[in-house]
């Protein structure tokens, strides 16, 4: 008579690492490891298909690889007959079809999923444990002890914190070169004459071929492209692709993390964030990896300080953010902003060459690089007024390296400032210089960005100002908005009045 498993460890298609905490103390003569591809993950927003063929892809493989290494590994795949649908659903199936005592997860990275965990143990009949995910720098509860008493939680601070604490790039008690952050110093648009390295596509295998075909035939229906699939799914390809960016790209990243150009949508981005977010990537080993690129002199401190700020800085303030103010923070909508987004953000098809150039590289690439979903897109949704709740969904859906722990309060809090400064200390509005300035997208678009008002004027321009002068009972005392209200004091009514019907008139267009 079998005693069945001891017991069943979970792994979600986010957790794809050996060291994941629900895998520790495991014992191979006993123990089930369970992945399950389930139609609610697929479909809880329409995902991109090439982000659906990535989770599905990477969890098969790093399967293999469980199983290789001498492993009991249960994966259903989406398909297979009686699939529930639900992760709930397929984890009380393997308790029942393993006789497992007991179930082993790690946190995982949604707080719908989080809510869902809590009725496994009902679902089940048995005990469910919920391990910490310590892959991040920052524990949930030691966010929430540096976030308590504050108002107003700043990224700078945080940052400084975790620099200290960590010793990445510190000289004894000093950051190195005598300065916390370069940000100043990665505002560089790109000359004409540098050509950004290759990112080498990945040739899909067997597996591959077989996801792409099966989210060809389910998901054909959902925004964004398929062919052209070349994201990395294994360890050892991911791996190579990184060295490859500490070595080819890292070096100029600092200068030009700012920057957009037409059709060269990666630039000098190490495009490694749907790995990192997987776990595919290890923080600790990518920082480690950077700084010693800088100290061996390969790389300046302006690229490199601009990669660590992001990974051990922003990576794990958002990831603080979200599990501190979950679940209310998705509801929180500051300039009560409530337009639906237009048409084209789905096909890209806009006279606007800066929204037309954004929304097609997201759709080829299921990528943009943070500037472009910033700058770009998400600038131009804060300054229509879009809803957050259609913005927040947009973001979800498209990126491959969108999970909701780090794309809402991107989202949310930084591109649309929804939260009502609690993330960032002032909106990133801006008209159509900006654009001009950090790109050559307008080069060959019909609008100018120099005109604010008639029919060649760039848009951005009057909605900019339309902005302002909507929200100035709530942005006007912002130190750091003073200088664009004082320049709005300057406007004559007249030219306050044409504005507005310059903007007015384009977003009646626009619906």
């Amino acid at each position: 008579m079998s005693h069945g498993a001891a017991t069943l460890r979970v792994v979600l298609g986010d957790q794809l690492c050996r060291g994941i905490a629900a895998l520790r103390d495991l014992d191979p003569a006993r123990d089930v490891v369970l992945l399950a591809e389930v139609a609610e993950e697929t479909t809880y927003v329409r995902h991109h298909p090439q982000k659906i063929v990535f989770f599905l892809s990477a969890m098969r493989h790093f399967a293999a690889e469980l199983a290789e290494s001498g492993l009991t590994v249960d994966y259903v795949r989406l398909d297979d007959p009686g699939n529930t649908g639900t992760l709930r659903g397929e984890v009380a199936r393997a308790v029942a079809r393993h006789d497992a005592q007991r179930v082993v997860a790690t946190e995982p990275g949604e707080w719908r999923l989080w809510q869902d965990m809590a009725g496994w143990e009902a679902a089940t009949g048995v005990p469910v444990t919920i391990r910490e995910d310590d892959r991040f720098l920052c524990s949930r509860e030691e966010f929430a002890t540096w976030a308590k008493g504050r108002r107003l939680f700043r990224m700078e601070h945080f940052y400084r914190l975790m620099r200290a604490r960590s010793g990445v790039l510190m000289t004894g008690d000093e950051p190195v070169g005598g300065r916390w952050n370069l940000d100043a110093e990665n505002r560089r648009s790109l000359p004409r004459d540098v050509e950004p390295p290759p990112i080498p596509a990945i040739e899909p295998d067997a597996t591959t071929a077989a996801v792409i075909a099966l989210v060809r035939s389910r998901f054909a229906d959902h925004f964004g492209d398929l062919d052209g699939f070349g994201y990395a799914v294994t360890r050892a390809d991911v791996e190579a692709l990184w060295e490859r960016f500490v070595v080819e790209r890292l070096p100029a990243f600092g200068d030009y993390q700012d920057a957009m150009a037409r059709g060269r949508p990666f630039l000098f981005h190490a495009v490694v964030s749907p790995y990192l977010n997987v776990g595919l990537l290890d923080p600790r080993a990518m920082l480690a990896r950077v700084e010693r690129a800088f100290r061996d002199g390969a790389v300046p401190l302006n690229a490199a300080e601009g990669f660590i700020r992001q990974v051990l800085g922003w990576r794990e303030y958002v990831r603080g953010i979200y599990w501190h103010t979950m679940p209310g923070y998705a509801d929180r909508n500051a300039f009560a902003a409530d337009r639906a987004l237009p048409a084209f953000f789905w096909s890209g098809d806009t006279d606007l060459a800066c929204l037309a150039e954004c929304i097609g590289d997201t759709r080829r690439n299921a990528y943009a690089h943070h500037i472009q979903r910033l700058m770009v897109i998400g600038n131009f949704a804060l300054l229509i007024g879009a809803d957050p709740a259609a913005v927040n969904r947009w973001y979800l859906e498209v990126y491959a390296d969108a999970i909701e722990w780090v794309q809402l309060p991107n989202t949310h809090g930084m591109v649309l400032h929804a939260d009502g400064g609690m993330l960032g200390s002032k909106p990133y509005a801006a008209s159509g210089r900006y654009i001009q300035r950090m790109s050559d997208y307008c080069q060959r678009c019909r609008y100018r960005p120099d005109v604010a008002v008639g029919p060649t004027a760039c848009p951005f321009n009057a909605l900019y100002w339309r902005f302002m002068i909507r929200n100035a009972d709530r942005l006007r005392g912002n130190q750091r908005m003073a200088m664009v209200y004082r320049t709005l004091d300057r406007f004559t009514p007249e030219k306050r009045a044409a504005m507005l019907e310059q903007a007015e008139g384009f977003l009646d267009r626009l619906a």
